[in-house]
């Protein structure tokens, strides 16, 4: 498996300095996210702009091999309004363009949701209408990513939707494509299940893996700890991973201190990646 993390897991800086302080730490690749107005990587980002944050990114010997988004906590692919849909279906086509211009294979989607209390506390939706506009909007947006050959990962996240592996599972089957899966997040399944579980029932479905740790007894947000700090049984991830021939990027999604000792986080994921990767 290759080591990654989470553009989200630096200090705000500049991508050029995020991959090099990356690269130091020991991490073979990094996990870059599409923006609205603001960042190197937008959605009004033209070829050029996106060709040279994959120079700065081969000149410190990362790869840039997936692009995440926070943009489907604004606009949900499951949307009352049908311009909002249409908006989020927008957003994955140029997320799927951004990443083929990056040489990324993958990117990070979050599929729908019923509610997420720290996004949009007040916007509660229907189960079973999220289920049908979501997929609806996936259906669609399906055939970009078979033409530009690269992956969508459906997140499991919080947003009180998809809360099971089987429900997962079924769902990413009803999509009906090879190029639309799962990106599994170990840490969040510990809010109603295990990863390891959910590793087992998705199998080959998976696209890509988060490492997140969680302590449950503390619960919400706070319970989000430094990896190997938390309730996580990495030991158990890890073979599950191994049983199903998981052997693409893991990505560590740590939330950094922007206050204090910020890139003494990246180093210290590193080597606890290192110590569940058994390179240490």
């Amino acid at each position: 498996m290759k080591k990654g993390i989470s553009i989200w897991s630096f200090p705000t800086q500049s991508l050029k300095e995020s991959f090099i302080l990356a690269a130091d730490a020991g991490f073979e690749g990094v996990e870059v996210a599409l923006d609205e107005g603001a960042g190197e990587i937008r959605l009004d980002s033209t070829e050029s702009q996106l060709l040279d944050v994959k120079r700065k990114a081969n000149d410190c010997g990362i790869e840039l091999y997936s692009v995440a988004s926070g943009l489907y906590w604004s606009y949900f692919l499951n949307d009352e309004d049908k311009v909002v849909r249409t908006k989020a279906q927008d957003i994955v086509k140029k997320q799927l363009e951004t990443a083929a211009i990056l040489g990324a294979d993958t990117i990070l989607v979050i599929p729908g949701c019923v509610n997420a209390e720290f996004a949009a506390p007040g916007k509660i939706m229907d189960y079973e209408t999220c289920y049908n506009r979501s997929l609806e909007s996936l259906m669609k947006v399906k055939q970009y990513a078979e033409e530009y050959k690269v992956s969508i990962g459906l997140e499991n996240v919080w947003n009180k939707f998809l809360l099971s592996p089987v429900e997962m599972r079924d769902f990413i089957d009803k999509v009906g494509s090879d190029w639309v899966g799962s990106y599994l997040d170990v840490g969040n399944t510990l809010a109603n299940g295990y990863p390891e579980h959910w590793i087992s029932t998705l199998g080959k479905r998976i696209k890509k893996v988060h490492f997140k740790d969680y302590r449950v007894e503390a619960g919400g947000l706070h319970g989000f700890v430094d990896l190997l700090a938390g309730d996580v049984n990495y030991p158990a991830v890890m073979q599950a991973l191994n049983e199903v021939g998981y052997d693409g990027w893991v990505t560590a999604e740590m939330i950094p201190n922007y206050k204090y000792h910020s890139e003494t986080i990246i180093y210290n994921t590193s080597n606890s990646m290192d110590r569940i990767l058994g390179r240490k």
